[in-house]
């Protein structure tokens, strides 16, 4: 938790931050620059094994795989028993000895789920699936437990996920984990069943098991290919992510490097497939505090992209913009600098990326904090200002989505002491999330703070006191009496009330609240929990109670220690 004042009466602000999410799993190769530990596949040939059907067997029961093309007007089963099956039904007859009968109806079936999903038609896609479901159920129920069983739950589970069902997720995988630890390794498909598991298995974060299902079918996808084939980069990358994710660094950096080697030894040293691996690597270099070696990565990155696009592909610029922040981790700060703006101007002349991208708006406003940061606070403000015009244009002046860029440039204006403008600002964000949001949303207290923060800056102390109450009541309801943005409030209205001069005692019973959080989310050796330290025996010294401040100034000189000689080493 960020203070929003220091130990004095100055005030910290900070930008808001702006945060991608993933529209699906496939993500836009752009979004790898920016997006850390997402999932990621290589366009690798796709494996050549076949399913090889056995005769259906009527003691299993009479139905097999059904699937239905579904008007939307119509209905199936008990449900909607008027719904008309246009496609064919897996019975006795249907099924045959040859593999590209079941797995081309498979296909069938997951893109038929998938365009009703597009369409907007889940009810009719929750539908198909759950009747294919039943027909495959009354088989295992039967007896019958083999890869076909198998293939068709797999096939199932995926489109459930495309759903974004977890719960039902959840279960299809232990009725499917049944089956697949009865089958032998020689089944085929089942090692691309397996992947499959694993990446469901990452969803539900149940880490140990998708790891367990990655590796089964890495290891029986080495005894068909050899351990150097390629095919072995997608169970790789699968469970390198995994590893990375649930804290185990190490073993997937090893694997990204593994991956990366497969590569370079059957494509090349600069083939372009090496770029999916190499940016996880990077991205988990960053996190793992090992900036020179994610600047060699990244740079393998920008060299791979320009010299297969040339110097000016939004490939190299969105690249460049990781490479930026690598350089800003090691302290290269104009380095980052030159490499932002670089980015910058690659994408803005690209033809392929549109004004408003999200990712570039990201871009432009980790620069504008990065110019802050050094000083060049205009030059910052700049790009700011652009965000807020191109959202504007974009999206109308009344948007929610205006309101961090509104924010943003608050902020902004508020380090160069422009405290009428920043206040002008952070109204008109205030008058947009009331409109679209009640008035106890804790959403709204976030820009609400900030103007608390301003007007107490343009000594309106009452009004800011009365802003910082509110947030205070809000953030208390809506997260708790003990949490972190209850702290952030409590910090703010000390201060605030410090210089109303309101009673000591009691601004020292609001700090104590502030240092129970802090010492809960930060630990008890935390800067934060120093600084409110200081606060404290401050107003302690200022009461005159000298026994219950010196043992709060001992463990303050204790931790002014420990955090010299850290920064020392």
């Amino acid at each position: 938790m960020a203070s929003v004042f220091s130990s004095s009466t100055s005030v910290t602000l900070r930008m808001t931050p702006m945060y991608l999410k993933p529209q699906s799993d496939h993500l836009q190769l752009r979004k790898l620059f920016v997006c850390s530990c997402t999932q990621l596949r290589v366009p690798f040939p796709k494996c050549s094994v076949r399913l090889y059907m056995v005769s259906f067997n009527p003691f299993y029961g009479r139905r097999g795989l059904r699937s239905f093309s579904v008007d939307s007007s119509s209905g199936v089963g008990g449900k909607h028993p008027e719904r008309h099956v246009t496609s064919g039904v897996f019975g006795p007859n249907n099924f045959q000895s040859s593999s590209n009968d079941l797995e081309g109806q498979l296909q069938e079936l997951f893109d038929e789920v998938k365009t009703m999903i597009k369409l907007g038609k889940e009810d009719d896609a929750i539908d198909l699936l759950q009747a294919n479901y039943e027909a495959v159920k009354e088989q295992v129920d039967s007896g019958a437990r083999g890869i076909e069983e198998a293939a068709v739950l797999d096939v199932i589970a995926l489109g459930y996920m495309a759903l974004g069902d977890l719960r039902t997720i959840a279960s299809l995988m232990d009725a499917l984990h049944k089956i697949v630890t009865g089958l032998k390794d020689e089944e085929p498909l089942l090692d691309s069943i397996l992947m499959h598991m694993g990446s469901m298995h990452a969803k539900l974060e149940k880490f140990d098991l998708s790891v367990c299902f990655y590796r089964r079918s890495l290891q029986i996808m080495e005894r068909k290919y050899g351990t150097k084939s390629s095919f072995l980069c997608t169970p790789l990358l699968g469970m390198a992510k995994v590893l990375g994710t649930s804290g185990r660094a190490t073993e997937a950096i090893e694997m990204y490097q593994q991956v990366i080697k497969i590569l370079e030894s059957s494509r090349g040293e600069d083939c372009e497939e090496l770029i999916v691996p190499l940016c996880a690597l990077g991205n988990l270099q960053v996190k793992e505090g090992k900036a020179s070696d994610a600047e060699y990565t990244f740079n393998r990155v920008v060299n791979i992209y320009m010299r297969s696009y040339g110097e000016n592909d939004e490939r190299v610029g969105m690249a460049m913009c990781s490479l930026a922040k690598v350089k800003c981790a090691k302290g290269n700060v104009n380095e980052a600098i030159d490499l932002y703006k670089s980015a910058i101007q690659i994408l803005r002349d690209s033809k392929d990326v549109a004004l408003d991208d999200e990712v570039m708006e990201k871009m432009r406003i980790d620069l504008a904090e990065l110019l802050h940061a050094v000083g060049r606070g205009e030059e910052g403000r700049a790009l700011l200002e652009e965000c807020l015009l191109i959202s504007e244009k974009f999206k109308g002046k009344e948007n929610p989505s205006l309101v961090p860029h509104l924010v943003n440039l608050a902020t902004s204006y508020s380090r160069s002491k422009n405290f009428a403008e920043a206040e002008r600002l952070l109204r008109i964000s205030l008058q947009i999330m009331m409109k679209i949001v009640p008035p106890d949303d804790p959403s709204i207290t976030f820009p609400m703070l900030h103007l608390a923060v301003t007007l107490y800056n343009l000594h309106r102390d009452e009004e800011a006191e009365r802003l910082a109450l509110d947030v205070l009541c809000i953030r208390e309801k809506a997260f708790g009496k003990e949490s972190l943005p209850v702290g952030e409030a409590l910090d703010c209205l000390v201060s605030i009330q410090t210089r109303l001069e309101k009673d000591n005692s009691e601004l020292v019973e609001l700090l104590k609240r502030v240092l129970k959080i802090q010492e809960k989310a930060f630990g008890s050796e935390s800067e934060e929990v120093m600084e409110t330290l200081k606060k404290i025996v401050h107003y302690l010294d200022k009461m005159g109670m000298k026994d219950e401040k010196y043992p709060l100034k001992k463990r303050l000189s204790i931790l002014r220690n420990r955090h010299k000689q850290m920064a020392i080493y």
